[in-house]
């Protein structure tokens, strides 16, 4: 139920006194410290102003799709839709965290962080001339913690119903103690138009092009096939500083391909223009091609400084086989990552062994200092090695031969209960007498090269292993109802950690469909240090903190854990400009233009070698 505008205004003054915090309107907000861009600021620095705008840009998407509508657990959302709306802040990507007002004009915050409020912008506008309200936040908030995907609920669990303020002011009040993200969580809210949901079913899939406000619009679509975007023409926050030097294409055209290497050949015949590389062996082999060579396509890599993250393959903790950590050590060492750099990813990457690679926040060695300290009173309830070890994912000499590292896994596994048998030579559960058997499920055929020499790693080891590749629904399904044994994935990290790390690893997420918790852990002591990180009131201590459960994370053995490269991969035909600046965080394509002057060239080449591919 929404408060009258006195007795909401009355509840702001009495949550003022008791803050005893003197709150101060403000163009954005930062995690921890200052903001780097001063109110009065032009753009960020990573983008260029002056960009050209015009063109269309093809992308491509794998699988397909059946919904505009990428808030609700059913069905598979469209590439891009995210741009059809706009959030009540937006992030910089050269700063840990900070968030600048976009449909707020500005955003006030006590110091405990107990409440936020935000003043829209008179200017905001729908596509269909309609100004945005606080009535549209609070149906938006309200609608996706009734019938969002699950996340959204646990997300703004302790934010209370919003108060309107003022005609324009809209409050948001914390419950369950100290939680300085949170005026940032809510600051992500995409708000969404009430005029146009209302009488509209918001859980259900949907192909009518919904109402937005952000720079781009549905043009025409074909489910499973395309979908174009076209730029908003008139879009209301075109010169807000945080919009310029982006949204620079006319058009953005996404084409599905049923999987990667079908994409890669479309690629090189010219069908789409850009394109992010995952796969090493692509990278190092696919496109020598006469147009990489005349200078028509640029193959390049962009160093970035973002946390790594944790790829790997990842054990379902659900299933009675995985429950003990002794066996998902084990089948680490069954992994041979040297070999497989060496012969199948030609030594482009590096072995990934914390949470939080490639960033400040990794847990190197053993703990000390104040990481030491957080983690005394849980002596007992995390592992003992966090203490005495440190941690470093199994290695070999990358020749193929890992006879002593099986020797190791074959003795852990004994420890769990788990032996061989000799008539058999299958590993059996020395009380219930199960063999160890279970399927690795894939969403591309793609790892299929890397899957396959750790399963006759495992057999040699007496279990059976085997692969099964899935088209996209399937995958999702699953993935969703935790209806699977090991499946390769990751969690990517930002370089400022917080609630997301509740569904990550917290206990409610391991059994919430769709939730972020694939590996299925429940561990008080890890929820503990979650409250820790959430908590933190400043970068140094956010960083200790997070050293902390990395360090436990580490030694809880989710995954059998993978590799990285502190680099983005992109290939792409010569038919862009770019700005000079990368960020922290990585390319930001959406800042890039088509450049006449390379557009023509290309155009030129193109139609006198059709077949430059």
């Amino acid at each position: 139920m929404i408060r009258t505008l006195g007795t909401a205004l009355f509840l702001s003054l009495v949550t003022f006194t008791l803050t005893g915090a003197l709150a101060q309107p403000s163009h954005g907000l930062a995690m921890h410290g200052d903001l780097k861009y001063p109110a009065n600021f032009k753009h960020y620095d990573y983008v260029n102003p002056n960009a050209p705008k015009g063109g269309e840009v093809k992308l491509w998407a794998r699988g397909g799709y059946d919904t505009f509508n990428p808030f609700v657990v059913k069905g598979r959302p469209a590439a891009g839709v995210g741009q059809l709306y706009e959030t009540l802040l937006t992030s910089s990507a050269d700063e840990a965290f900070s968030e600048y007002g976009l449909l707020a004009e500005t955003v006030e915050t006590p110091k405990d962080r107990s409440w936020v409020e935000f003043t829209l912008r008179a200017d905001a506008r729908w596509h269909d001339g309609k100004p945005i309200t606080v009535e549209d936040v609070i149906w938006t908030f309200a609608m996706l913690k009734a019938k969002g995907r699950p996340f959204y609920r646990y997300y703004y669990a302790d934010v209370q119903e919003p108060v309107k303020t003022g005609e324009r002011k809209i409050r948001f009040n914390f419950t369950g103690g100290v939680n300085r993200e949170l005026p940032l969580i809510v600051g992500q809210l995409p708000v969404l138009p009430k005029h146009y949901w209302e009488g509209r079913k918001f859980e259900a899939t949907t192909l009518e092009p919904p109402l937005g406000s952000g720079p781009y619009k549905i043009k025409e679509f074909e489910p499973n096939r395309h979908v174009v975007y076209e730029r908003v023409p008139d879009y209301w926050g075109a010169k807000h500083p945080t919009q310029v030097g982006y949204s620079n294409f006319d058009q953005i055209r996404y084409d599905y391909y049923r999987d990667a290497t079908v994409s890669v050949e479309a690629f090189k015949s010219g069908a789409f223009d850009f394109r992010r590389e995952n796969a090493s062996k692509v990278w190092a082999t696919a496109y020598e091609m006469p147009a990489l060579r005349d200078g028509m396509v640029v193959k390049k890599t962009f160093e970035h400084n973002r946390p790594a993250g944790m790829q790997g393959f990842v054990m379902n903790q659900r299933r009675s086989m995985f429950a003990d950590p002794k066996v998902r050590q084990a089948l680490a060492y069954a992994f041979d990552f040297e070999w497989s750099n060496k012969a199948l990813f030609y030594g482009q990457y590096v072995r990934t062994r914390s949470y939080f690679d490639n960033s400040e926040l990794a847990s190197v060695g053993v703990p000390e200092g104040n990481v030491l300290a957080i983690l005394q009173k849980y002596r007992g309830r995390v592992p003992d090695e966090v203490f005495t070890k440190a941690y470093e994912p199994p290695k070999t000499d990358g020749s193929g031969n890992i006879r002593r590292n099986l020797r190791t896994a074959l003795s852990l596994l004994k420890q769990a209960g788990w032996t061989v048998d000799p008539k058999t030579k299958k590993l059996t559960n020395t009380k219930s007498g199960a063999t160890m058997s279970f399927e690795i499920l894939l969403i591309s055929p793609l790892f299929e090269r890397i899957a396959l020499p750790y399963i006759r790693n495992l057999k040699r080891l007496g279990v059976e292993a085997r692969v099964r590749t899935v088209e996209s629904a399937q995958y999702k399904e699953r993935l969703d109802n935790f209806d699977f044994d090991v499946i390769v994935t990751g969690w990517g990290q930002s370089a400022s950690p917080g609630n997301e790390q509740r569904s990550y690893w917290g206990t409610a997420a391991a059994s919430r469909k769709a939730s972020r918790n694939l590996s299925g852990i429940k561990d008080p002591a890890i929820e503990e240090l979650i409250d820790l990180i959430i908590s933190a009131p400043d970068r140094k201590s956010l960083v200790t903190r997070v050293r902390a459960l990395d360090a436990v994370l580490q030694w809880k053995h989710l995954v059998v854990p993978h590799w990285h490269i502190p680099y983005d991969r992109l290939v792409f035909w010569n038919r862009f400009g770019r700005p000079a600046k990368t960020p922290d965080q990585g390319t930001q394509f959406m800042a890039w233009w088509i450049d006449p002057a390379r557009d023509s060239k290309l155009a030129t080449y193109r139609r006198s070698t059709p077949k430059s591919n």
